[in-house]
């Protein structure tokens, strides 16, 4: 069988003498596996790298076989960020992270869409807080999403809150809802602060994005890697790591230390 699609490559290793085993995330057939006949030459070389837009094939005898790919680079987004090692880091990160959770050929169109959006961001000035809403994003395709609308306190939305200057302030690490300033005051040193870039009321900045990684991460790794009995990946450790030092945040600063007991 065979069939044609989109892909953004998420990793490739050799395999053999001269072939490589990529890993793609296409937009109709998910995460799939295939072979790259040639893939170890310099010809190949621009092609397999992580992020990289492709127009390919994939073609196996039977489906559940490994098959092979055929592959066309439509863009190479790390090419322009060679001079830029912490956006490069952003883009593994994201690359490692669909890597280690989404399940074989299972179709993920809108997280496709949305990844191809995050790439196409990586040049922008807000590079970094559309990743933290990409990952939130992801978050909630595979079942942990967070719920930023409402307090989970008093069932007030985020609207209802503004209006009356008691807006959502921080949010639950247990449950993943968010809670007004008024709720969250007995607790706030048990929950994570809510970056008001996520609610649309400010426009991001270095110490935001911390606060943002640090809420996305306790739930990538407490829920959705803990389920797989795995560890966060290593390149997302690293991008975090890297930005905080970038900006002057320490890993126990603002926006990276960890809540107390979860409320």
């Amino acid at each position: 069988m065979d069939w044609n699609d989109q892909a953004i490559l998420l990793s490739a290793r050799p395999y053999g003498e001269t072939a490589a085993l990529a890993l793609m995330l296409t937009r109709a057939h998910g995460r799939h596996a295939g072979l790259v006949h040639g893939g170890q030459s310099a010809r190949m070389r621009a092609s397999l790298e992580p992020g990289s837009r492709l127009a390919v094939s994939w073609r196996a005898r039977l489906a559940d076989q490994l098959g092979t790919w055929s592959l066309e680079l439509e863009r190479a987004y790390a090419a322009p960020l060679l001079d830029d090692p912490l956006r490069l880091a952003c883009l593994a990160s994201a690359c490692g992270l669909l890597d280690g959770l989404l399940a074989d050929r299972e179709p993920h169109p809108g997280l496709f869409d949305a990844t191809l959006a995050l790439l196409e961001a990586m040049e922008t000035d807000v590079w970094a807080e559309i990743y933290v809403r990409w990952e939130i994003g992801l978050l909630d395709e595979i079942g942990f999403g967070l719920d930023l609308s409402r307090c989970a306190v008093s069932g007030r939305t985020a609207a209802d809150l503004l209006a009356g200057n008691d807006g959502l302030s921080h949010v639950s690490p247990r449950t993943g809802r968010a809670v007004s300033l008024s709720a969250a005051e007995p607790y706030k040193d048990k929950l994570f602060e809510l970056p008001a870039f996520l609610l649309g009321l400010s426009d991001g900045g270095p110490v935001e994005v911390m606060r943002g990684l640090a809420l996305t991460g306790h739930f990538l790794a407490r829920s959705a890697f803990a389920q797989r009995h795995a560890e966060l990946p290593a390149a997302r450790a690293r991008f975090v790591e890297r930005y905080g030092r970038m900006h002057g945040i320490p890993p126990d600063g603002d926006g990276a230390i960890s809540p107390g007991p979860a409320q």
